[in-house]
């Protein structure tokens, strides 16, 4: 698989629940939130925008996603809000289309337009690496099945890992009211690609 295959697979409606640990307070936030994602083509007009955006032949993408997510995290405030919306691109390396670079609207660590680094790993999950200016992140995402999807990130501020955040993410079925999770609608301060 490659990662625009990995993205394809990612297409659709989304429950995710997550556990955040703040390290340098020693402690954990929980957290919730609803994830659309919808897989754009090569030529979607988002993603020719966002390889402008960043100065990069859009004919080198091969496609990408539009993300939205709507949710809050335990230790939320009342003025606080944690919904939005994002797009990426992925640009495959020419000679490997299992690792290259991802386009991003905005970051996972800072909301800021960010080129980060994507790489398959043996197996099939996905890796990605962003080096902002005051900070770095690393993320992996993996499906154990078609309908559960796995997430881990890390971010690292200045010689230290800040945060470490483990996500579980199922699929929602949109005409079967059932097999939905009940939550209290979490999510968090840092942005994934395929979501918050």
């Amino acid at each position: 698989m490659d990662a625009m295959e990995f993205f394809q697979k990612s297409a659709g409606k989304w429950r995710s629940q997550r556990t955040t640990h703040h390290l340098a307070f020693r402690q954990a936030e929980m957290g919730s939130s609803d994830i659309q994602v919808t897989s754009l083509g090569a030529g979607d007009p988002k993603v020719v925008e966002i390889c402008k955006m960043h100065e990069i032949d859009p004919s080198l993408a091969a496609g990408g996603a539009f993300v939205t997510w709507d949710g809050s995290m335990a230790w939320d405030k009342d003025d606080e809000n944690h919904k939005g919306s994002t797009v990426f691109a992925i640009v495959p390396d020419p000679e490997n289309p299992r690792k290259g670079r991802m386009l991003r609207e905005r970051g996972y660590a800072e909301i800021v337009p960010v080129v980060g680094l994507f790489e398959m790993d043996d197996e099939d999950g996905l890796n990605l690496i962003t080096e902002y200016e005051t900070m770095s992140s690393i993320e992996r995402f993996w499906f154990p099945s078609p309908n559960l999807r796995m997430r881990t990130s890390a971010v690292k501020r200045f010689g230290g890992f800040n945060t470490s955040t483990f996500c579980t993410e199922v699929r929602v079925e949109e005409n079967n009211s059932d097999c939905e999770i009940e939550t209290s609608q979490n999510t968090a301060q840092f942005y994934s690609a395929f979501g918050w």
